[in-house]
């Protein structure tokens, strides 16, 4: 016997991610998405902390807050603040998005994933559809903010080029 049989004849996963052996709640991960999910503290929740997915959050948002600060110093014309700030952006709408999509799947499918071996059914109720209309609200303001800043200093810089061509 091979020892990926034995594994799969024991009712483990061969490869792949190993499941923590403890009753996973969809609203619980739902709201850490929505409330730490900028820091991958849902993907630590359901994967543990060798969750690779869990580290780049953590170093997307720390990119993200030099990109910011460095943007604020130098009121937003430094090319290496949009760098640094846009990973952070990234792992901050990917938290609200995760909330929305871990709060919206059904929860058959959630216990298939994440509690199959623990013989307990989740139940969520309107706890978990406020989560995901608060990160829905969340996540849209905050794209269309970032969205409307990046094209208004885009436009402002294209003014000031223009006008320094003009004399």
């Amino acid at each position: 016997m091979t020892s990926s049989s034995v594994a799969t004849q024991a009712g483990s996963k061969p490869a792949g991610k190993q499941v923590p052996p403890y009753f996973r709640s969809k609203t619980l991960t739902a709201a850490l998405a929505f409330l730490f999910g900028y820091i991958g503290l849902h993907r630590f929740y359901l994967y543990g902390m060798r969750d690779k997915y869990g580290w780049a959050h953590i170093v997307g948002i720390v990119m993200g807050a030099f990109g910011y600060l460095l943007l604020a110093e130098t009121e937003r014309t430094s090319l290496l603040g949009w760098v640094l700030a846009f990973p952070g952006a990234i792992s901050l709408l990917a938290a609200f998005l995760s909330a929305i999509v871990y709060g919206l799947r059904p929860d058959a499918k959630w216990d298939a994933q994440f509690n199959a071996h623990t013989g307990r059914s989740s139940r969520s109720g309107w706890t978990v559809i406020f989560v995901v209309i608060f990160s829905l609200l969340f996540g849209a303001f905050l794209l269309m903010t970032g969205l409307a800043l990046t094209f208004q200093t885009y436009f402002e810089s294209q003014v000031e080029a223009a006008k320094t061509l003009s004399q």
